[in-house]
């Protein structure tokens, strides 16, 4: 395993953070308590030690299934991340990011991790109808009662997130040090505004979905076969093939993958290891195989003009994730 600091907190993370969404029961490919332990365990053996999850993610099943297995470690090693925002049942602030909903969710989530501070507390969209300075006002006084490390954005325009690292300054807040963003070979619309603020401010970068949920695993004719293909692209609406270049660059990493003779997911994940932008990609695997090949991944070199080969086809997309 390889680590990387990210962004200015000083931490140390591993160079793939293993994202958690898929264990819980909100969809049929998702990981139950046995098969979400192993695959954690397996993480944890191959020196995986950032860990991405989610209040949202299974309602909260995801949380508990991670600090259960956790806490059979010594947790000082583990570097644990959460989110919040999204609805967490009927009632209305259990949402958003008034003082409110964050400091109730924060404390949920705790309980569901089985700590008393989490190490990374993200936003996980902007909220239009809560002021930033509440928000960040509530989230610098979690930082201050030691709840929360350190605090984290997700997927917003930059002009946002640049307005909620001005207002930390001028108040004297805690600062967003990390934004998770959609990030991929075929949608690299955040190279544009936000990842040069991300890079003037010293703020890690740690993509979601950096294989396009299967898009960039297998050749582009075969991507709309898969149950987890079908459920991004079908029931979110990720933009995966919709840009002008995508089957293009999707051949390209097929190409490169026989060339090197190691797997598509392989060369979409070396990518990101060799792009200057990328502190740690979010993994989201339900396969214990997936997830070895990952790790794999650190050791392929990529060539600039690889680098430059698999970029080349892309053409501008519209922006997706920030509603």
């Amino acid at each position: 395993m390889e680590y990387t600091t990210l962004g200015s907190t000083g931490i140390e993370v591993s160079k793939i953070c293993l994202g958690c969404m898929s264990f819980g029961s909100g969809n049929e490919w998702m990981l139950d308590r046995e098969e979400s332990e192993a695959l954690i365990e397996r993480a944890l053996e191959l020196g995986i030690n950032f860990f991405d999850t989610a209040n949202v993610y299974s309602t909260g099943e995801s949380e508990a299934i991670l600090g259960e297995v956790l806490a059979e470690y010594d947790r000082d090693e583990q570097v644990v991340a959460t989110k919040v925002y999204g609805e967490m049942g009927d009632d209305p602030n259990r949402q958003g990011l008034s003082r409110k909903a964050i400091e109730q969710e924060l404390e949920h989530s705790l309980d569901r991790l089985g700590m008393d501070t989490v190490d990374l507390y993200q936003i996980h969209r902007w909220d239009y109808d809560t002021p930033i300075e509440t928000t960040l006002r509530a989230l610098d006084d979690a930082v201050r009662r030691g709840e929360v490390r350190h605090i984290g954005a997700s997927s917003m325009y930059a002009h946002q997130f640049q307005e909620a690292l001005h207002v930390s300054e001028r108040e004297d807040l805690a600062s967003f040090e990390t934004m998770q963003s959609l990030y991929h070979l075929t949608y690299r619309e955040e190279e544009r505004e936000m990842y040069p603020v991300c890079e003037k401010e010293d703020v890690g970068i740690i993509p979601w979905s950096p294989l396009g949920a299967g898009y960039l695993t297998r050749p582009h004719e075969a991507f709309e076969g898969t149950t987890r293909g079908e459920h991004e692209k079908g029931e979110i609406g990720l933009p995966y093939d919709e840009g002008p270049g995508s089957q293009e660059i999707n051949e390209r990493v097929q190409e490169l993958a026989a060339d090197k003779g190691v797997s598509m997911a392989q060369i979409a994940l070396a990518w990101h290891f060799h792009n200057d932008y990328t502190d740690a990609p979010i993994l989201g695997t339900s396969s214990i195989e997936h997830l070895e090949d990952a790790v794999e991944a650190l050791e392929i070199d990529l060539s600039d003009s690889d680098m430059e080969y698999l970029a080349e086809p892309y053409h501008p997309v519209p922006i997706y994730g920030f509603e």
